[in-house]
């Protein structure tokens, strides 16, 4: 399961490069730079990392964000897997909010 979804991570999202200079220590300027990139027109916005799992130099992190764009009265909420490898964001995929989603972690 996993490696489905990290195969459709990579298929799915094609990101721009200036996401991709920050190192993985660096993690909060990593999803600062993702949501300034995928809401540009945002007056703010706040993240919660939910998790993060670790496999070598691979990083797949859990992040829910807040969004308010100029326009809009409602504030947009969004929840994404962010994969960094090897200190770099190199893929993006936008999962369910629901409880019930069908995001499960791999059996070993």
């Amino acid at each position: 399961m996993r490696q489905l979804l990290l195969l459709s991570l990579f298929a799915l999202t094609t990101l721009s490069p200036s996401i991709s200079h920050a190192s993985t220590t660096e993690l909060g300027s990593i999803i600062e730079s993702f949501i300034s990139h995928h809401f540009p027109d945002a007056t703010s916005h706040i993240w919660i990392v939910n998790g993060t799992e670790w496999d070598g130099n691979e990083m797949v992190v859990d992040v829910r964000t807040t969004v308010i764009e100029k326009q809009l009265p409602a504030p947009i909420e969004n929840r994404y897997l962010l994969l960094i490898k090897e200190g770099k964001l190199t893929a993006a995929q936008r999962i369910p909010l629901e409880d019930g989603a069908d995001c499960q972690r791999e059996e070993t």
